[in-house]
């Protein structure tokens, strides 16, 4: 005696070698022996032979069709196979007929539910009819994704693409036909999908690739900036004393927010007035105004060499800017300074400055270090009141133990792109130029975060205890500069934490109510949310600085590069802040310098091969 059975949704066969009334050891064509449950079996047969019973009822199940059985059946109620199988055949069916039409019947749950062992129902026609289409759309999306699957691999895009070139790149539906053939098409090219679409053309520049990503995922909107907010009335400032001093600006050659500049005014017995003087667009800004939350929602402007991404519209940062050869409104910290550049005397002030001068970097380099810093006076614009600015900033930078604080030899970098060109200088942190601004930026956010929390009034303070940053609504010690406090107030038109604690000064030095209580939600979300955002917009440099690192090696067709030992196998590249891990490095002491050689490099991934060459003299 031989069954007919079903096991885990599979029909089967096997020579029934012992039966136990509820379980039957049964033995399959190639001698695998298995028990089943009694109540699978479907039916008993003797003939035909056991060896081609299945070939025989897969070829009558190929001819069943089940439109017409669908037809035949009852509508309305449940049926038994063998029954329908009667009605089919039109007689009894035998062995091979009654198991054709259980596999066909299992085969097509669109036309049949399976209702028990052996008893099924007809699919409803409006069911039936809505899972024809489902299954005639599946085949069509199926040729359709092996349709462009075939022209991705050849290194065409196809038309239908273009559209969704971004969210395949940046938030692909893994879902969709076009990212399920552009899956396929990956793997078996044996590129990245990035890789691809660049085969495909539809990734012409490698740069934008990666500069969208960053506005896909955080200025989804764009980055242009409301009619309401370039036509939003900025204020006149006509009601403002005009200080009686002539200040100038440092800043590099780019720069369009011009948000400090400094004065000098001699005094009596060889001291000196300086003037640090703060564009004051929260003078104008008000709290809760179209163009407020507009830099509310930006926070910060985003820094990428060659392009940025402004906190306010051009028109605002046109009108608070402190260009040359104007008049500008500004919050003033003036410090009366003794001949060995001991403070005796600070004073606030919200007046307008005359701008004389924006002294640039790369002019400002030429006579403004610490070679010609030793050499007799010269005619450069403003060299005397840089060198005295320069010997207090030493002052500065001594009072705050930091004069021989090892960041001070360190590099920082500068980007210059033009025409996908780039140049990347270097200038030591320490370099007069740099300390004069940093030091009066580090001096003018400690005075007035000092005087922010002397007079009770709420402002949002950065501190470092134990290597860690955080900002706060409550003055704490900032170790790593070495102050007791520290506001941030110097760039109101860049960083949206500045703004507000200029709306704080300005309150305080008016003497009026500040708009922004230490509880206040405001206050709180915007610090934190610029906590987000800094951390977001800063990794995003440093990333397209990374990618303009590889673009120079490329662009100056670089072989061989020496690098310096970190720890490790990590290095950083000389003549750029170019920091990665080289597996072929061996176990060398840090500082060390070595030769690599530059293997590949890869664009759109932002990566580079490199293989350690030799070991250098330092």
């Amino acid at each position: 005696m031989n069954v007919f059975y079903e096991e885990s949704g599979n029909f089967k066969v096997g020579a029934v070698l012992a039966d136990n009334t509820t379980s039957l050891q049964v033995e399959a064509i190639h001698g695998k022996r298995s028990k089943i449950k009694a109540a699978s079996v479907l039916l008993r047969f003797e003939a035909p032979p056991l060896t081609d019973f299945m070939d025989r009822v897969q070829k009558v199940a190929d001819e069943l069709d089940p439109d017409f059985l669908w037809e035949c059946c009852a509508q309305d109620a449940e049926f038994e196979s063998e029954s329908l199988a009667a009605d089919y055949f039109g007689h009894k069916p035998d062995p091979v007929e009654a198991a054709a039409t259980l596999i066909l019947l299992h085969n097509a749950p669109m036309y049949f539910y399976k209702k028990g062992k052996g008893r099924y129902k007809a699919a409803p026609p409006d069911a039936l009819k809505a899972a024809i289409a489902s299954q005639e759309k599946k085949r069509q999306l199926a040729e359709l994704k092996a349709s462009y699957t075939e022209q991705l691999c050849h290194g065409t895009l196809p038309e239908e693409f273009e559209p969704v070139i971004p969210q395949l790149l940046y938030k692909p539906d893994k879902n969709s036909t076009e990212w399920k053939a552009l899956e396929a098409a990956s793997i078996q090219t044996k590129l990245s999908v990035p890789g691809l679409l660049e085969k495909c053309g539809a990734i012409p520049s490698s740069h934008d690739y990666h500069y969208n990503r960053f506005l896909w995922e955080h200025f989804p909107d764009g980055t242009d900036f409301s009619e309401a907010d370039q036509q939003q009335a900025l204020r006149d400032f006509s009601d403002l004393p005009v200080a009686d001093v002539s200040a100038f600006s440092i800043d590099d050659a780019s720069t369009t927010e011009i948000d400090d500049a400094f004065s000098i005014t001699p005094l009596k017995l060889g001291s000196v007035r300086i003037g640090i003087h703060i564009a004051a667009p929260a003078l104008g800004i008000q709290p809760g105004t179209s163009l407020d939350k507009t830099a509310a929602a930006r926070l910060s402007t985003v820094y990428t060499p060659g392009k940025k991404i402004t906190m306010l519209p051009g028109t605002a940062i046109d009108h608070y800017t402190l260009r040359e050869y104007r008049l500008c409104p500004a919050v003033s910290l003036y410090l009366d300074v003794a001949d060995d550049y001991t403070v005796t005397h600070i004073e606030n002030r919200i007046e307008k400055i005359n701008i004389t001068q924006n002294l640039r970097h790369d002019t400002l380099e030429t006579y403004f270090n610490e070679d010609m810093l030793n050499k007799a006076p010269t005619n450069d614009p403003f060299i005397q009141e840089l060198r005295t600015l320069w010997h207090f900033a030493c002052k500065l930078e001594s009072i705050r133990g930091k004069a021989n604080d090892a960041n001070n030899d360190k590099i920082d970098y500068s980007f210059d792109v033009e025409n996908d060109h780039v140049t990347i200088k270097a200038r030591r942190r320490g370099s007069p130029i740099d300390k004069v601004v940093s030091e009066l930026m580090i001096f003018a956010n400690t005075e007035w975060g000092k005087q922010l929390a002397e007079t009770n009034i709420a402002g949002i303070y950065r501190s470092q205890g134990n290597s860690k940053v955080k900002m706060s609504t409550s003055p704490a010690p900032h170790q790593g500069l070495g102050v007791a406090q520290y506001a941030w107030t110097s760039s109101p038109m860049r960083r949206y934490v500045d703004l507000i604690n200029q709306r704080q000064l300005i309150a305080m030095i008016r003497e009026e109510t500040p708009p922004y209580s230490r509880d206040s939600d405001d206050l709180l979300i915007a610090m934190q949310d610029f906590e987000n955002a800094h951390s977001i917009y800063s990794d995003f440099q440093r990333t397209m600085e990374h990618y303009w690192c590889l673009r120079w090696l490329l662009q100056e067709n670089i072989q061989t590069i020496n690098a310096q030992v970190i720890k490790e196998n990590l290095v950083k590249f000389d003549h750029m802040p170019l920091v990665m891990r080289i597996p072929s490095l061996p176990n060398l002491a840090p500082d060390s310098y070595v030769k690599l050689e530059i293997q590949a490099i890869d664009l759109l991934d932002r990566t580079i091969q490199a293989k350690f060459v030799e070991k250098l003299d330092s």
